[in-house]
C-alpha cells in the first residue's frame, strides 16, 4: 500500500492536521478485513546469528528520516522472537575468519615438530607399585573312600530263560467237573553262551604273475568244430631266451674281455742264445748297450716286473736289438702307440705304420727311421701281459714285423 506523502490532502478534503470526528463505535470496527499474516512459525524464524550485522549508524537516526505511517490497513507486525540455541551451540555468533592475503605457496610453511624434543622414542615410563600377593587356593579336605559293596560288572542285558513248550491238554466233557491244573515245576534258569564268531570266508589261492593257473581251461562242447579257415595258435615260452640272453650278458662278456687278459698275463722273459739265424752277442759293446737299454725300460714303465736286453747278429751283417718288460697292461693300443712317440727323437722316426698281429689283445706299431747313418726299421709289440720292442737293420718293415713276432714267442712266455 502507497504511503502518504507530506503536504499531500486526503481524498476527503480534510486537512491533514485535522481529523474528522467519527462515531467511536465505528472507530472500533476495523476498516478492512483482516489480513493473514505472512510471517513463519517461531521455529522457522531466523536467529540473531543470520541477521544481518547492524550497520555503525543509530536506529534512532533511521527513524526519524523516514516518518511512520499514521494510519495502515493492516494490523502491526511484532518483531520475531528470538530462537533457543540448539545443544552444545554457543550464544555468541561466530565471527568470520580472515581471508588469507596471497597465495598457499607463496606463504612462510609451518614446521609442525617445531619445539618439540625428537631425540629418541625411548621415553621414561613410570613404576609401577608391586601387585599385592594373590589368596592361595584353599587345599581340598581328603576323601575317605567308599566301603560299600563293589558294583557289579557291566555286561550284557540278562537273556530270559527259554519258556518250555506247555503239554497238550485233553478235551473235557461239559458234563465232568473241571479240576485245576497242577502246578508245573520250575526249570533253573541256565545263562547262555554268546554266539560262535562266524568264520571268515576262506581266501582264493594267489596265483603267480603269468604262471599258468590252477584250473585248467574248459574243453569246447561234444560237436564243436573248428571254423573253416581257424589256425590255433600256440603260445611261445620265452622263458628260456631270456634265461640265454642273461647268461651270455652275465658271462659271455666277462668272458671275451677276460680270456686275453687271463692268457696274456702272467709271463716271464728269458733270452735265448740262438734264435733261428740270429746268434745273441755277449762282447763288452753289446752288453754294455743292453745294460743301458733295460735301465730306461725300468725308468719308463715303473709297474714292469721284469726288464730284458740284447743285441742280435747275422753271419751277413743284420743286426737286431730287442729290449721290453713284462707286467699287466689294461690298455695295450695306447702303450704301444706310446712307445713308437717315446722313440721317435731317437731314431727320427716317420709316420708309424698299424700292423696286424692276428692276436685278439696284441697290437704293433712300426716306423721306418735312421741310426749312426743308416736306415733302420723300430717296431713295438704290446699286450696285457708285456712289452717289446726291436730295432732292425736291412729289413723292410713286414720282414721286421715277422722277425719280431718270432723273437717275442721265443724270449716271452707267459705263465697262465
Amino acid at each position: 500500500m502507497p504511503e502518504p506523502q507530506p503536504g499531500a490532502r486526503p481524498a476527503d478534503g480534510s486537512t491533514p492536521g485535522t481529523e474528522p470526528d467519527r462515531d467511536p463505535a465505528a472507530a472500533e470496527k476495523p476498516t478492512s478485513p483482516p489480513v493473514p499474516s505472512d510471517q513463519p512459525e517461531p521455529s522457522t524464524r531466523p536467529t540473531a546469528a543470520d541477521q544481518p550485522k547492524p550497520s555503525d549508524q543509530p536506529e534512532a537516526a533511521a527513524t526519524e528520516d523516514v516518518p511512520a505511517p499514521r494510519w495502515s490497513g493492516s494490523a502491526s507486525v511484532p518483531p520475531p522472537l528470538p530462537r533457543r540455541p540448539a545443544w552444545g551451540e554457543s550464544a555468541e555468533p561466530t565471527p568470520p575468519q580472515p581471508v588469507p592475503v596471497g597465495l598457499p605457496e607463496h606463504q612462510t610453511p609451518v614446521d609442525p615438530w617445531a619445539g618439540v624434543d625428537t631425540g629418541g622414542w625411548d621415553l621414561p615410563s613410570a613404576e609401577l607399585p608391586p601387585l599385592p600377593p594373590t589368596t592361595p587356593y584353599p587345599v581340598p579336605p581328603t576323601t575317605r573312600q567308599w566301603s560299600g559293596p563293589p558294583a557289579p560288572p557291566v555286561g550284557s542285558h540278562p537273556v530270559p530263560p527259554p519258556v518250555a513248550p506247555a503239554p497238550p491238554v485233553a478235551p473235557v466233557s461239559p458234563v465232568a467237573p473241571v479240576s485245576p491244573p497242577a502246578a508245573r515245576p520250575t526249570m533253573p534258569s541256565r545263562q547262555m553262551s554268546p554266539p560262535a564268531p562266524a568264520p571268515a570266508p576262506a581266501r582264493p589261492p594267489k596265483q603267480r604273475r603269468g604262471g599258468r593257473p590252477s584250473t585248467p581251461p574248459a574243453a569246447p562242447p561234444p560237436g564243436w568244430q573248428a571254423p573253416k579257415g581257424y589256425v590255433p595258435v600256440r603260445r611261445r615260452r620265452r622263458w628260456p631266451w631270456l634265461l640265454l640272453l642273461t647268461l651270455a650278458c652275465c658271462c659271455g662278456c666277462p668272458a671275451y674281455y677276460g680270456f686275453p687278459i687271463s692268457a696274456q698275463y702272467p709271463a716271464r722273459a728269458a733270452l735265448p742264445e740262438q734264435v733261428e739265424d740270429l746268434t745273441l752277442r755277449q762282447d763288452n759293446r753289446s752288453a754294455e748297450t743292453a745294460k743301458q737299454l733295460e735301465n730306461e725300460v725300468r725308468q719308463e714303465h715303473l709297474l714292469a716286473e721284469d726288464t730284458f736286453a740284447g743285441v742280435y747278429s747275422t753271419t751277413s751283417g743284420k743286426r737286431v736289438t730287442v729290449f721290453g718288460g713284462t707286467g699287466f697292461r689294461l690298455t695295450p693300443e695306447a702303450d704301444a702307440e706310446a712307445e713308437i712317440s717315446r722313440l721317435a727323437d731317437r731314431y727320427a722316426l716317420n709316420a708309424p705304420e698299424t700292423v696286424d698281429t692276428g692276436v685278439r689283445g696284441r697290437h704293433e706299431r712300426c716306423a721306418v727311421g735312421r741310426a749312426d747313418g743308416s736306415d733302420v726299421v723300430v717296431c713295438t709289440s704290446v699286450d696285457h701281459g708285456s712289452i717289446a720292442t726291436g730295432v732292425f737293420t736291412r729289413l723292410s718293415v713286414t720282414d721286421s714285423a715277422t722277425l719280431l713276432n718270432t723273437l717275442r714267442a721265443q724270449i716271452v712266455q707267459p705263465e697262465g
